[in-house]
């Protein structure tokens, strides 16, 4: 029996299997994604059915237990029946109350993703600001914990600039948006005071890492990348294409306090790389000052006199704000807790 591999393969028979394997694959996905819907769409209904039950007759938490052991001897083989789900359950059509719920982001999203935002998030805006960036970007439940955490959404737009003088609508509210204030570069492992090459090091070398800081749509260009001017020798810290919004993006790093005068050097470095390397399909070049802290009255009066579109951001290393730092035990304290628990541990042991 001949073996179909020994066959002569026709013309386009290659680009044919090709095209075959994306349709698969893309009806797979929307498959996947019809069926995470349509859960979604019940656990939304049977979450709206409880809670109007507990808002009329007083349903307590008695009845939730039973109800839930009842729905689980009906239905064996699905896990999502337990008591505490149908209380994520009644939480999230509490959240989303609109019964159009398979028309927004959040039912785009696995159940997990969804039980993160009513855990982790109280305002609805950023619930529903968190739950469309996840389904844009693709989050894993991991990342979009992540991001959480390392508030992304207050971050997000939050640094000065003068894109809204230099830009025109609606250029400046998308270049805005790339622009966070601060950075966290706590995935670095670094503290204190460090070189400037060092952390152009840092970042360059955990290169996935920083574009995820940065944010979507970065592409990583290249490192003290160089400029001829006329026999004059100038080199760019960092730079980025925005692939979403089609534009080269500077960034220079500065470790210390904002000075004026990295505004004007990042200013020159805009309109080189706008000179230079810009295409005709290409938006404007846009810049972004990275310092170790800033004084906001000194940045906006630097701002004022730039003619190109810059922004300028803090950075930190720290993943929590000061507030929450300092609620936690410090190493002292979780040393001696760790300490007086082992004897008591021991003693269990040998029992």
């Amino acid at each position: 029996m001949n073996d179909s591999r020994d066959l002569a393969l026709p013309a386009g028979y290659t680009d044919l299997l090709g095209e075959l394997k994306d349709r698969v694959r893309a009806a797979r996905t929307t498959a996947l994604r019809t069926v995470n819907t349509q859960l979604i769409e019940l656990y939304w209904s049977i979450g709206n059915a409880v809670r109007a039950q507990q808002e009329r007759q007083g349903w307590g938490s008695g009845v939730v237990k039973r109800l839930a052991e009842d729905l689980r001897g009906e239905f064996p083989e699905m896990k999502g029946f337990s008591p505490r789900n149908l209380q994520y359950m009644t939480t999230f059509a509490k959240a989303w109350p609109d019964r159009s719920i398979a028309q927004q982001p959040v039912a785009q999203l696995p159940w997990g993703h969804i039980t993160v935002l009513l855990d982790k998030i109280e305002p609805q805006k950023d619930r529903d600001w968190y739950a469309a960036a996840a389904v844009n970007h693709g989050w894993s439940r991991n990342v979009l914990m992540n991001m959480i955490m390392n508030k992304t959404l207050e971050r997000t737009g939050a640094a000065p600039s003068n894109f809204a003088q230099q830009l025109v609508a609606p250029h400046s509210e998308l270049a805005q948006q790339v622009a966070k204030d601060p950075y966290n570069f706590e995935f670095l492992g670094l503290s204190g005071e460090v070189a400037e090459r060092d952390l152009e090091n840092a970042l360059t070398g955990r290169i996935t890492e920083t574009l995820r800081e940065l944010g979507p749509g970065f592409s990583f260009v290249g490192r003290q990348v160089h400029f001829d001017v006329d026999g004059d020798d100038f080199y760019v810290d960092l730079l980025f294409f925005h692939i979403e919004q089609s534009r080269y993006v500077v960034i220079e790093l500065k470790t210390d306090k904002f000075q004026p005068e990295y505004a004007g050097k990042l200013n020159f470095y805009v309109a080189l790389v706008d000179d230079v390397l810009r295409r005709d399909h290409h938006n404007e070049t846009i810049g972004i000052l990275i310092c170790g802290s800033k004084n906001d009255r000194s940045v906006r009066y630097s701002l004022g006199r730039a003619t190109s579109p810059i922004a300028v951001a803090a950075y930190t290393y720290d993943k929590l704000p000061p507030a929450e730092q300092q609620a936690l035990p410090n190493e002292g304290h979780i040393v001696a807790a760790l300490e007086w628990a082992e004897p008591e541990t021991a003693a269990a042991q040998d029992q």
